[in-house]
């Protein structure tokens, strides 16, 4: 129960999408779970993810049989740094393969590591309710992955590795996932990473939470970044871009322009200073040139540890305020 004297609060964490990055929050995350000795599950009501996010909230969420998650944030934080090279792995074959022509990686190795990390669990079990986004290409709209809606149908109830690997399909890195509806239904899906508009799931988080009854004013939402890029790209050099050049600037352009979005209105929504606060968004600069998805070399995977850590340093007083909400 939140510590809020008779106040019962709904609280909601985020986990933005940013590929290896998602580094970043899993430090924080670890450094509450060692802060309250209480893990992540036990101290929100509800958990929002893209892409990456979505990953750390499958593993904190995750039920281990006896009712209590599967994964600390600690060991979600060892599967980054210890095995996130694994994912982002190319072929000879597709390293002479132009990446105009196909999509970077190959996503055998992500379906593997998901496999062997969420087995067999689907979206109902979860510990803690659980939100989603991806994007159906072929039916042109956002699909939700939802443990609300998982309880309340099995065609909904799809395998936490099948809705991680659609939310983290990212355009230009990753084949989309097609999906096949649990409960035999003909109609399939054509799923890509939700971060093509809702990298930060933030608000998504919020509206799920009204949907479901709860009130604004009891609402606390802990919104967590992956770092924000800083390499600018000047008129000169961009106005003559074509597809090619797009190609890779692109998916940091429409990332981080969705979670800015999400922040101001946020701000707006729910109170983000004083004694009422219970809004709280973590994020971190990023270093020019070190702002890439799939940058998982040794060097920029403790620079990612480091941002995280300068991130707890930092926000010393706001983690305080946090910690008396949860």
């Amino acid at each position: 129960m939140p510590n809020s004297g008779t106040q019962k609060l709904f609280r909601i964490l985020s986990i933005d999408g940013g590929g290896i990055r998602g580094i970043i929050p899993a430090v924080v995350l670890s450094h509450l779970e060692k802060t309250t000795n209480r893990p992540i599950a036990d101290m929100f009501d509800l958990v929002a993810g893209t892409s990456t996010g979505a990953i750390l909230a499958a593993g904190l969420t995750m039920p281990n049989g006896n009712g209590r998650a599967m994964y600390s944030a600690e060991q979600m934080l060892d599967l980054y740094v210890n095995r996130g090279r694994e994912i982002f792995v190319r072929s000879f074959g597709r390293r002479l393969q132009s990446h105009v022509f196909e999509e970077k990686y190959d996503h055998s190795n992500l379906e593997r590591i998901l496999k062997e990390t969420f087995g067999a669990a689907t979206i109902a079990k979860c510990t803690v309710p659980v939100v989603f986004p991806s994007y159906d290409i072929e039916a042109r709209k956002p699909y939700f992955f939802k443990t609300s809606k998982a309880r309340e149908s099995n065609s909904r109830d799809h395998s936490l590795r099948e809705a991680v690997r659609a939310t983290t399909a990212a355009p230009t890195y990753f084949e989309p996932e097609l999906l096949a509806n649990p409960a035999g239904d003909p109609k399939r899906r054509v799923l890509v990473d939700g971060g093509v508009f809702a990298n930060t799931p933030a608000m998504c988080g919020y509206v799920e939470a009204l949907s479901q009854g709860e009130a604004s004013d009891r609402i606390v939402l802990l919104s967590l970044g992956t770092g924000k890029a800083t390499e600018r790209y000047p008129y000169e050099d961009a106005k003559d871009w074509g597809l090619w050049q797009w190609a890779r600037p692109i998916v940091s352009v429409m990332m981080d322009g969705s979670q800015d979005v999400v922040d101001h209105h946020l701000n707006s929504l729910l109170p983000s200073n004083g004694a009422n606060r219970r809004y709280f968004r973590f994020d971190a600069v990023l270093d020019t040139g070190f702002d890439a998805l799939d940058e998982t070399s040794k060097t920029n995977i403790e620079a990612l540890v480091r941002k995280g850590r300068s991130i707890v340093r930092s926000k010393k007083a706001a983690i305080t305020k946090l910690v008396s909400l949860l």
